[in-house]
């Protein structure tokens, strides 16, 4: 049987320790039998950004803009340890962080569904996305300990100084800030994404405390909405809903779930990984980075899983679970397929998913679902996963 050929590149990039020997194995095991594979690839792996200077980070976010959809497999953001352990010359930022600042893009994260996964909270029987701002306020915040008495002030370019606080003893401050710029950039990606999965959107801020900075976000979403949108919006017979975040966690929470939440930094970081485990696992949790203008790039939401890594190279067997990696995959091969206007590889995107889902569903999976299910449960190790996978595509 011929295999499905391709037309343009997918931009690959590879990772580090377990996730890079499942690459791998789903590319030989799962893909390559089946699509005459086209990819740019790019190596990610520590040791060649270290070998490279990190150049290889920033020409795989090129080659994404170039393309338009990458894939990419997860990868260490070295500490201190990791320096020490590879003999960096430097400790180099995250790749994701440099892509996501190259592609000026936002991060989607939803769950992968199978029946007999545990759901912590039943009512949500639809996948929610988690669209997180991935840019300044807490995580590019300026701080600083004041070790007594004082007025702490800060000046605009205009020269006026505005109080933060006037301190009569000991105390922390913190100063954070975004541009409009950015806002827009993730207003525009998250309405982009949601017409691009007919699912409603919301978004959610504190503008009644916040009444300039969080105000601001509320503002310009209204406006992008409004001018550019709305009848987007309303032709795919989708909503855009506002609301403060208290108000959203709790419609959340009684909700059956199928929107997209857009969040601000800080609440995107916390939400995420809450929405994660109420649908039953970070292993199962899908991410895409979307930009502006519509570049696309997939990966796993998680690390690089080091322990089983250390597992592998003792030669012990290991459980990994691959879900999100070979969606990864099919995200990407999905995206690419509609772009080139490749039904057959679309088709089989779609194929590879139900494969994997429909194998869990049967009771085969690897050890961390185990716990999870509700029913007759195999464990099995990290190829024969993949094997029971290929069997059933």
């Amino acid at each position: 049987m011929s295999k499905i050929r391709m037309t343009t590149p997918l931009v690959e990039m590879d990772g580090d320790e377990m996730t890079r020997i499942l690459w791998q194995k789903i590319k030989d095991i799962l893909i390559l039998p089946h699509v005459e594979l086209k990819t740019e690839y790019y190596d990610l792996g520590l040791k060649n950004r270290e070998a490279t200077k990190d150049k290889v980070t920033v020409e795989g976010a090129e080659a994404i803009k170039k393309y338009g959809v990458g894939v990419k497999c997860a990868t260490i953001t070295p500490n201190a340890q990791r320096v020490t352990e590879y003999n960096l010359s430097t400790m180099w930022k995250s790749p994701n962080g440099t892509i996501r600042s190259m592609l000026d893009g936002t991060v989607f994260r939803a769950p992968i569904l199978a029946k007999g996964i545990k759901v912590l909270i039943p009512s949500w029987t639809k996948p929610i996305t988690i669209a997180r701002h991935a840019y300044g306020d807490v995580y590019s915040g300026v701080e600083a300990y004041v070790e007594g008495p004082g007025k702490a002030e800060f000046v605009l370019p205009d020269g006026t100084r505005k109080t933060i606080f006037d301190f009569k003893s000991a105390g922390i401050i913190q100063t954070m800030h975004n541009t409009d710029a950015s806002i827009r950039s993730f207003a525009r990606s998250c309405m982009n994404y949601a017409l691009d999965v007919k699912k409603d959107l919301w978004f959610s801020t504190k503008d009644t405390i916040s009444k300039i900075y969080d105000h601001r976000f509320k503002d310009i979403f209204r406006e992008i909405y409004e001018t550019e949108y709305k009848e987007k919006f309303e032709k795919a017979g989708i909503e855009y809903f506002y609301t403060l975040i208290d108000d959203a966690v709790a419609r959340v929470v009684k909700s059956s779930g199928g929107m997209i939440w857009a969040c601000k930094n800080y609440d995107g970081d916390v939400m995420s990984d809450m929405v994660a485990t109420a649908f039953g696992s970070l292993a199962m949790m899908t991410s895409v980075l979307v930009s502006p203008d519509g570049k696309y790039e997939y990966e796993a939401a998680h690390g690089t899983v080091t322990r089983h890594y250390y597992k592998y190279l003792n030669g012990e067997e290991t459980s990994t679970n691959s879900m999100a990696t070979i969606f990864a995959w099919t995200g990407a091969l999905r995206k690419r397929a509609q772009l080139d206007g490749l039904k057959d590889l679309e088709d089989f995107a779609d194929r590879l998913e139900k494969a994997s889902i429909d194998t869990i569903e049967s009771g085969v999976m690897t050890k961390d679902l185990v716990g999870i299910f509700d029913g007759k449960a195999t464990a099995v190790n990290s190829e024969d996963f993949l094997k029971a996978i290929a069997e059933r595509l």
